[in-house]
Parts: structure tokens; C-alpha cells; sequence
């Protein structure tokens, strides 16, 4: 039961998340608070580990998520269920969009999904940092690397590696 259960609930943040891995964010918070499966400090490391490790973000959290809800059969589950939507609406979409691609139409619909998108990415932005952001110190660090980010155009591997750093060596 717990495999049809973690199908279902991956399935649709699958179907739902447009955008990319950060947009599933607030639907795995909402699971969180659903169902028993992970805490939300889980979350957070969910997406921490998520963002450091190769592949889709999205697609590691949902792999974490359910290895963490039902061993290495969840963690299959979950994540052949969020990609199952995509595979499916790529396969029957593709055909569509290339005929209507120059329909007036079709790109208003494109465009309208945008700001819902922004939107999503900036909710699970705003929880996140509820939840990461617990003293000054944290506060302090978020602002330095905020700064040094937008004068020194490093890689975000770089970033990740030093906040990695300087949370262990400060015991966050």
C-alpha cells in the first residue's frame, strides 16, 4: 500500500512541478506535513544533498524521499513516478507544439505558466530560509554569500563547498 501511496503523491508533483527540481520544494513540504515520512529539517537536508549531488534536484529529492519512506523499492517508486508525467506529456506534447508552434495562442499559454512558476520557486525560497536561517549567525553568512555571489561570478559549486564549510566548522 505504501508503494501505491508514494506512486500517487510522486506522480503529481511529477505532473505539477513545472519549472524545475526547486519547484517540487513546497509540494514536498506539504507532504512533510501529510504524512510521517520525512520531517521538515529532513527536507532541508533533503534538498542541501539534493543540490550537491549529480543529477536532477527534484528527481535526488525524490529518490531521498522515498528511500526514507520505504528502502531502496521506495526509493524506485518515487522516483519513476516523478519522471513518468514528464516522459508522458513530452511524448504526446512534442508532436503538438512543433505544429502549433507558431499559434498566437499557444505561446500566450507558455508565457501565462511563467509567473506561476516564479511563483513556486520563490515560496519554496521563503520556507526554506524559514527553516536554514535559525540565529544571526546563519543570517550573516546567507548575506556574505548573497554578496560575494553578486560581485564574484564563481561557480555555485564553489558556494555550495564553502556554506558546506563554514556550517560544520560553526556546528550549524
Amino acid at each position: 500500500m505504501i508503494y501505491l501511496l508514494l506512486f500517487w503523491e510522486f506522480f503529481q508533483i511529477g505532473l505539477f512541478a513545472v519549472g524545475g527540481g526547486l519547484v517540487t520544494v513546497p509540494f514536498l513540504f506539504d507532504l512533510s506535513e501529510k504524512y510521517a515520512w520525512f520531517t521538515s529539517q529532513e527536507l532541508t537536508d533533503m534538498i542541501a544533498i539534493s543540490q550537491s549531488t549529480p543529477g536532477p534536484v527534484g528527481i535526488n529529492m525524490a529518490t531521498f524521499a522515498g528511500y526514507k519512506t520505504a528502502s531502496i523499492g521506495g526509493a524506485l517508486v518515487a522516483t519513476l513516478s516523478e519522471v513518468l508525467p514528464s516522459m508522458i506529456v513530452v511524448y504526446f506534447i512534442a508532436e503538438i507544439l512543433n505544429k502549433w508552434r507558431e499559434n498566437i495562442y499557444v505561446n500566450k499559454v507558455l508565457e501565462a505558466i511563467r509567473p506561476a512558476v516564479l511563483a513556486l520557486i520563490l515560496f519554496a525560497g521563503w520556507n526554506i530560509a524559514k527553516i536554514t536561517i535559525i540565529d544571526y549567525k546563519s543570517a550573516i553568512i546567507l548575506f556574505i554569500l548573497l554578496i560575494a555571489m553578486r560581485l564574484y561570478k564563481t561557480s555555485a559549486i564553489f558556494y555550495i563547498i564553502i556554506s558546506a564549510i563554514i556550517g560544520v566548522a560553526l556546528k550549524i
